[in-house]
């Protein structure tokens, strides 16, 4: 059982909503600007003056010291990642994590985008890390358990021969950043603290194109893959609801610039 802290009101939860809602547009953003030859540097300076355009400010930035408003992890780069100089390629497959603190509450989601054509396995790692994270969702509902949403994305995940990071989970969010519970992408089902109505939590499966053990860089923050294999990440900050869980953040305006994108193309 949760602290009563821990679950929102519905007043806390629409400001939440908003938050998330100005996470997603942020992404759509970045969106447009994300094509070869841009450094992550660049798009980070995108992602800042858009949400202080906002009335918003950035929800990593100087978060236990991390220097920058995006996280933006590249290939083998699991999560962290810091924005600088790096240059964006074709074929690169790139993680982006956002975080925003509008009106006291912050949101948070993540997303990995492809640039330009893929190998059909790395295609597949994005498209299984995805639909796994809809499955932990599914999951998410009053009277199950935090097991079960770890079990229903492992589960996915190891269905098609990729692996979940374990040291890495999801969290609680509401006035901090991260709240408790942890959210973990694995477990077994049945097991856990029961979910109940009002809780707010991030889900966010990072999965491995091969092995799942990860390794941090000397910077302190980069997470990458111990065999230099492509991993991907996708987040959504959700509410616990009797019969399906509400998803507060939305890919809607980052699905509606790739389109676009893609049809110019």
């Amino acid at each position: 059982m949760f602290e009563r802290s821990l679950y929102k009101t519905e007043e806390e939860i629409e400001l939440i909503r908003e938050s998330s809602l100005l996470v997603g547009k942020t992404h759509a953003e970045v969106a447009r600007h994300l094509e070869p030859g841009v450094t992550t540097g660049e798009l980070d300076a995108v992602a800042e003056t858009f949400i202080r355009d906002h009335d918003a400010a950035p929800g990593f930035k100087g978060y236990n010291g991390f220097p920058a408003t995006l996280c933006i992890s590249i290939n083998e780069q699991v999560v962290h990642g810091i924005p600088g100089k790096q240059v964006i390629r074709e074929g690169d497959i790139v993680s982006v994590d956002c975080g925003v603190l509008k009106n006291g509450f912050y949101g948070d989601s993540a997303y990995t985008y492809g640039i330009g054509p893929l190998h059909p396995k790395v295609e597949m790692l994005l498209r299984v890390t995805k639909e796994s994270l809809a499955k932990g969702i599914e999951a998410a509902v009053a009277g199950n358990r935090l097991g079960d949403i770890g079990y229903a994305i492992q589960y996915h995940v190891e269905m098609h021969g990729f692996s979940v990071v374990r040291e890495l989970v999801g969290h609680g969010i509401g006035r901090k950043l991260h709240e408790k519970p942890e959210v973990l992408n694995y477990g077994r089902r049945g097991t856990g603290s029961r979910l109940k109505e009002g809780l707010v939590i991030c889900i966010e499966p990072m999965v491995n194109l091969g092995s799942r053990t990860v390794a941090q860089d000397s910077d302190g923050w980069t997470i990458r893959t111990f065999d230099r294999q492509p991993s991907a990440h996708f987040e959504h900050a959700i509410v616990v609801r009797k019969g399906s869980a509400e998803v507060l953040s939305t890919y809607e305006y980052i699905e509606k610039v790739l389109s676009e994108k893609q049809n110019i193309l």
